[in-house]
């Protein structure tokens, strides 16, 4: 139960990494993608102001005849502007024209100045509680007495003579843009924890996904251990009791004496064999060629294992057949003692399983570069839940059988990792009550 909360609290805390860290791209994207709509919004009133301010510019400099005097064409250039004095002029005016037009949208507003700073005359929207006080700056950004801001740009008015007239200003009400801005910042704000939660949610079966190996693997650690340790149990436990029932007899006589060595002797066979077994894995594992490579004939190994094994076929009442289905030598590139030590494996492994009066058949053949060994039994099978297990390390399929006849469960572990370590790769096919099929797929090596 400790592991299974220790994986939960690291799936927590990866989520919450990654939650964060996506939590803080979005809001950086987000405030860059709202600084760039603002700034192009900005740019877009700015060149519509240039371009308002420069109409009006270039309309009213031809009709101004002195310095802070409105004529009469003014009033027709610009309806609705009111002089201080409260002298207005309604004229109509033409909507094609850009400036003009432009005002009458509820927008902007126009701002006569003299050479003092002093306002003359306004047009356009109301600006109350704007400054009357001309800045020198060209550009300024007002806020009125409601709180509404204005983009502003100042330009000089000369007389048709070329004196100095004034200043004209000409501002536009953001309350628009501030409005849209507002709403973009209001979408992020609810966004950004809608993205979080779905970054959240995903990262969370991520997490899940990305720990899945961690915790297979610890899971096989888990059970290695445990097996390792069944394993090693029972030959110590044997030895013990062994020993402990002989160090209760007052006087033993040489005949028990070399029974219990004998005893000792062959668990202590079982440890070393199960512990080479181990390091023999271990080695395997760390490594991706043999020790000791050089050119193998497989046709020589084949040979051996069948000289070997075939007291340990005799003795379980199993015949043993070997067919070679090529006319030349098969050579690879390899460990010669790893490949008979896999070999072997398959073959006793057939034996083992094979009830007394079966077959066991050691085929070699060869097809597109590959070597093709196969070991066919005809024995129990293997279930098809057990086809994917079968090569795990202390699994057995039959686990009375194996113990039976001595067997570890390590043998097909190591007979994978030996046509690993050989570039090659091993396959089952069973069927139960119908025998079992293996084959190994080694690189054929091309000159000797």
């Amino acid at each position: 139960m400790n592991h299974n909360q220790l994986f939960r609290q690291t799936r927590l805390q990866l989520t919450c990494w990654y939650a964060g860290v996506m939590g803080v791209i979005l809001g950086l994207c987000g405030w860059g993608m709202y600084e760039a709509i603002a700034h192009a919004h900005w740019m877009t009133l700015d060149r519509e102001l240039e371009s308002v301010a420069g109409t009006l510019h270039d309309s009213l400099e031809p009709v101004l005849q002195e310095p802070a005097q409105l004529e009469p064409e003014v009033g027709r250039l610009l309806p609705d502007l009111c002089t201080q004095n409260e002298q207005c002029w309604n004229r109509k005016f033409n909507p094609e024209r850009h400036a003009i037009g432009a005002l009458h949208q509820g927008y902007y507003y126009v701002r006569l100045l003299d050479l003092n700073g002093n306002l003359i005359a306004v047009a356009g929207v109301s600006s109350d509680g704007l400054p009357e006080i001309e800045s020198a700056e060209t550009w300024q950004t007002l806020t009125d007495s409601k709180g509404t801001r204005f983009h502003q740009i100042s330009v000089v008015l000369h007389t048709e003579d070329g004196g100095d007239w004034g200043s004209l200003q000409v501002g536009r009400s953001l309350k628009e843009f501030d409005d849209y801005l507002k709403a973009v910042k209001v979408m992020m704000l609810i966004g950004l924890p809608i993205a979080l939660l779905g970054v959240g949610t995903a990262s969370w079966g991520l997490a899940g996904v990305a720990m899945q190996p961690i915790y297979q693997s610890y899971h096989q650690i888990q059970q290695f251990t445990a097996d390792a340790a069944h394993e090693l149990r029972t030959p110590l436990a044997a030895i013990r009791a062994t020993v402990e029932s002989n160090l209760r007899v007052d006087s033993p006589n040489f005949e028990d004496i070399m029974d219990t060595l004998k005893t000792v002797d062959r668990q202590n066979l079982r440890l070393s064999q199960l512990v080479n077994d181990l390091l023999l894995l271990s080695r395997m594992d760390q490594q991706e060629r043999p020790v000791k490579s050089s050119p193998c004939c497989l046709n020589d190994v084949i040979s051996d294992v069948e000289e070997e094994i075939a007291a340990l076929a005799i003795a379980s009442e199993v015949k043993l057949t070997t067919e070679v289905r090529v006319p030349q030598a098969v050579w690879v590139k390899g460990n010669e003692e790893e490949l008979y030590r896999l070999l072997f494996n398959l073959v006793s492994n057939g034996i083992q399983y094979t009830p007394a009066g079966g077959e066991v058949t050691l085929i070699l053949d060869a097809r597109d570069r590959h070597a093709i060994i196969q070991v066919k039994d005809t024995g129990i099978g293997i279930h098809p839940q057990d086809l994917t297990r079968i090569f795990d390390r202390f699994y057995r399929v039959n686990s009375d059988r194996a113990r039976h006849t001595g067997g570890s469960g390590l043998g097909l572990a190591i007979a994978k990792a030996i046509a690993k370590t050989h570039h090659g790769n091993i396959q089952v096919q069973s069927e139960l009550s119908q025998g079992s099929l293996f084959t190994v797929r080694l690189p054929i090596l091309e000159s000797v």
